[in-house]
């Protein structure tokens, strides 16, 4: 099949409802390619020329391989997130009116409210059930058209076209049921699991978008989908990743949760978590913290989120001289104020490695006037401070519910971090040598 890998990738995205079921998909796609899962709270024995996974609080996830003829602790990276904006259940969700349940929801990241509206919603996430002298953790997914937001008619709201400001507690609360009787959504849920309703401990649920994915286009040149930010560059960095043979370095995967709150949490892009394995892992292969240290100066990062493409009514916001199109090839993204980690050294280096490679890189920038936000690099080098570059994929109605991008650029993403992956690079002040 032509573009097979952006089939696959966007396989994935609808088989991942919730960021605890992407991170399963990624993780099982580990498993079955032959890695060994570890957990945090266990001692590792690590050897080379072998795979590993780990994930943290079921959102977040590393995968690493040890290189067979690894003499030093140098690591290639990349990362990506794992989460989109949405809205999240309160404890205590449904809401009675005299005619209608409702859910009560809160909004997570900055989504395009209108985005959400009249379309088919469900609702994913996690659950914690008693289960005898435990509680289990699993997954759940309504897996059916089971919420709607619905609009107000244009004759009761007449000023809707002529914008309009939403409010999350008024306008955007889901419509549930036509019973208004309280305690529907737990027997529900029960019901799906077959559980009790007591033995369901807590519910920590997303409404996701149930639109099926779409390729259209005059020449078929377009996909559209709900969470393309950023799980389209979750999937094809994993592709490459995986594709790629380096027996001189450590290679590691990293998809991180709550890039779109901050990334603070424990299992975010500033957190401890990529810290913590990386060290993990320089250590159990018998190397000190000295050569730990000189390790870290010749690793290298790509820090992988989605970039604005030109838009076809408003190219007027982008920037006049960096501007970025679908299926054009990989973006690198820079920032003077260093909202993105993109410096002229990481520049230089992965326009080798893609030149290399034969992959095509477009610029982005922000207009100087037009502030944008920023991505996880420079969150995760505040605990590994490494070379990293910012980069990703050209899309449009970023953070819409249902977003559009290029079918070609999933396939250069994947070559590119396949190439990065086989570079062996040695760093210093003065010179980069592959």
């Amino acid at each position: 099949m032509k573009n097979q890998l952006m089939h696959d990738c966007l396989a994935f995205i609808q088989k991942s409802p919730s960021t605890f079921h992407a991170v399963h998909e990624l993780k099982d796609t580990c498993l079955k390619a032959g890695f060994t899962e570890l957990k945090e709270g266990t001692v590792w024995q690590l050897e080379k020329g072998r795979g590993y996974v780990v994930t943290r609080n079921g959102s977040s996830i590393l995968a690493f391989k040890i290189g067979s003829k690894l003499s030093a602790p140098i690591f290639n990276i990349t990362a990506s997130h794992s989460d989109s904006p949405t809205f999240k259940l309160k404890e205590n969700a449904e809401i009675e009116s005299s005619a209608y349940l409702q859910l009560n929801t809160e909004g997570y990241g900055g989504m395009i409210a209108s985005s959400w509206f009249d379309r088919p919603l469900s609702l994913a996430g996690r659950l914690a059930v008693k289960k005898a002298d435990k509680i289990e953790i699993q997954l759940y997914d309504a897996g059916r058209d089971l919420l709607m937001i619905p609009n107000v008619a244009i004759h009761m709201n007449r000023s809707i076209n002529s914008g309009y400001n939403y409010n999350l507690q008024v306008d955007l609360l889901p419509l549930f049921s036509a019973k208004n009787k309280q305690g529907t959504l737990k027997k529900l849920i029960a019901e799906d699991i077959k559980a009790a309703e007591a033995d369901i401990l807590s519910m920590e649920l997303n409404i996701y978008n149930r639109t099926p994915y779409s390729i259209w286009g005059a020449e078929e040149e377009f996909v559209s989908s709900p969470k393309l930010d950023n799980l389209e560059c979750a999937y094809t960095t994993l592709d490459g990743f995986l594709k790629a043979q380096n027996d001189e370095r450590i290679c590691v995967y990293g998809c991180f949760d709550n890039e779109e709150v901050g990334s603070t949490s424990k299992q975010g892009a500033d957190s401890t978590f990529l810290y913590d394995v990386l060290k993990r892992i320089s250590a159990n292969l018998g190397y000190d913290e000295e050569a730990y240290l000189a390790g870290l100066n010749h690793s290298f990062m790509l820090s992988a989120d989605n970039a604005h493409a030109l838009h076809p009514n408003h190219p007027e916001f982008s920037d006049k001289t960096n501007q970025v199109l679908m299926n054009q090839g990989v973006v690198v993204k820079g920032n003077a104020n260093q909202k993105y980690t993109t410096d002229g050294v990481s520049n230089a280096i992965f326009k080798a490695i893609c030149e290399q490679a034969g992959v095509p890189l477009q610029f982005y920038y922000n207009r100087s006037d037009m502030p944008g936000g920023s991505t996880l690099g420079n969150l995760s080098s505040r605990h590994v401070s490494i070379k990293t570059i910012d980069i990703g994929l050209a899309q449009l109605a970023m953070h819409s519910s249902y977003e559009t991008a290029g079918i070609k650029d999933g396939q250069y993403m994947s070559q590119a971090c396949q190439a990065f992956y086989e570079t062996s690079l040695t760093m210093d002040e003065e010179a980069i040598r592959f």
